[in-house]
């Protein structure tokens, strides 16, 4: 019994001991530095790479910035973990950590440690060498302070195009000034077409006629003044319908022009009209009641008889300029055209200029 329980034992310890094995050769810790040699100061990186099956939980070393890895080296930085996926259900980590070291000295950086599943796992050791720059101590008078600032120079070649483009673009604005003072000094000539309304002879005629009866000059006693107003009423209208002066005609050569192209009972009611307005006006005749009725219905009959209608009631009246005045606005086109000109010419030179000075002072 005794003998069976040792048997036991052992066997379980095997299987322990297998399963251990076959547990630490799955995982693999590899470390693996960019270059053996530096100098002081420069920068050197460290991979470290593990390999485990997938699902096992690791904890790669975290390092704080300046802490030292070991005495003499520096890690400055470390970067995220990068994971890639393998075959059978393998995975493999990466991390990398920047380092550096300002003493001269072969350094010995120990093993990177790592914990899969709670379990500690180291990779190899490294080796870094730091080299100083070499200084002849020997000879110290070939020692130099740093050189200052030098100045390139000056060449003609090279500045003469910006010098000559910037004298261009000073005439250019002393040209666009002189075409501005140009511009005030020559006012502009207005020239606009100008609607007017018209009213038409008849119209004319009729609002006046209109007028004489609301003055109730047909009944007044003062037949000179409504006789006067009437006759220059009509004189007004054939004046403007037929084209001849009228106003400075008499009765008699009034009738005679309109015989040529009127009725002949309408000329004979006109013609009677005048007569008695001439009557009225120089013989002092006095007129009745109805008398004067009736030569106001015959103006209004001669007027509506006469008048022509359907014609436009706006009359557009153009500018007359004259020969100087077209010359001047052909004058202040032109002015303001070159100024354009010279405007877009100055802008396009003075950014080129700035654009060659800015390479020439880089």
């Amino acid at each position: 019994m005794l003998k069976t329980d040792i048997l036991k034992r052992i066997v379980v310890n095997i299987l322990l001991l297998l399963t251990a094995a076959m547990a630490s050769g799955q995982v693999n810790v590899e470390s693996s530095i960019d270059s053996m040699e530096i100098f002081i100061g420069e920068q050197v990186r460290m991979t470290v790479n593990v390999t485990m099956k997938h699902g096992q939980r690791l904890a790669m070393p975290v390092f704080k910035p300046t802490e030292q890895i070991t005495p003499g080296v520096e890690v400055l930085s470390e970067g995220a973990a990068d994971t890639a996926e393998l075959d059978n259900d393998m995975v493999r980590v990466s991390k990398q950590y920047t380092l550096t070291s300002f003493d001269e000295n072969l350094y010995y950086l120990p093993p990177v440690k790592v914990k899969v599943d709670g379990k500690e796992y180291s990779s190899k050791n490294l080796a870094l060498k730091v080299l100083t720059v070499p200084v002849d101590t020997l000879h110290p008078n070939q020692f130099f302070p740093p050189k200052s600032v030098q100045d390139n120079p000056f060449l003609w070649s090279e500045w003469s195009g910006v010098f000559w483009l910037s004298v261009l673009v000073l005439i250019l604005i002393m040209l666009a000034v002189y075409l501005r003072l140009r511009l005030r000094e020559n006012k502009p000539i207005i020239a606009s077409v100008k609607i007017i309304k018209r009213v038409l002879p008849h119209q004319k005629a009729m609002q006046q006629i209109e007028q004489i009866k609301a003055d109730r000059l047909v009944s007044s006693e003062n037949q000179k003044e409504y006789y006067t107003k009437l006759t220059d009423t009509l004189r007004k209208y054939i004046e403007e319908r037929f084209g001849f002066n009228a106003m400075e005609m008499t009765s008699d050569e009034i009738i005679e022009r309109l015989q040529q192209a009127e009725d002949r009972r309408m000329i004979d009611e006109l013609r009677e009209l005048f007569t008695t307005a001439d009557l009225v006006k120089f013989a002092k005749y006095s007129t009745l009641i109805n008398e004067n009725d009736a030569n106001l219905v015959n103006a209004i009959e001669f007027i509506n008889t006469t008048k022509i209608e359907n014609q436009p009631t706006e009359e557009r009246i153009e500018p007359q300029l004259t020969e100087q005045d077209k010359r001047s606005i052909r004058s202040r086109i032109t002015i303001k055209w070159v100024l354009w000109a010279i405007m877009l010419v100055g802008i396009a030179i003075v950014i080129y200029v700035f654009y060659q000075i800015f390479l020439l002072l880089g």
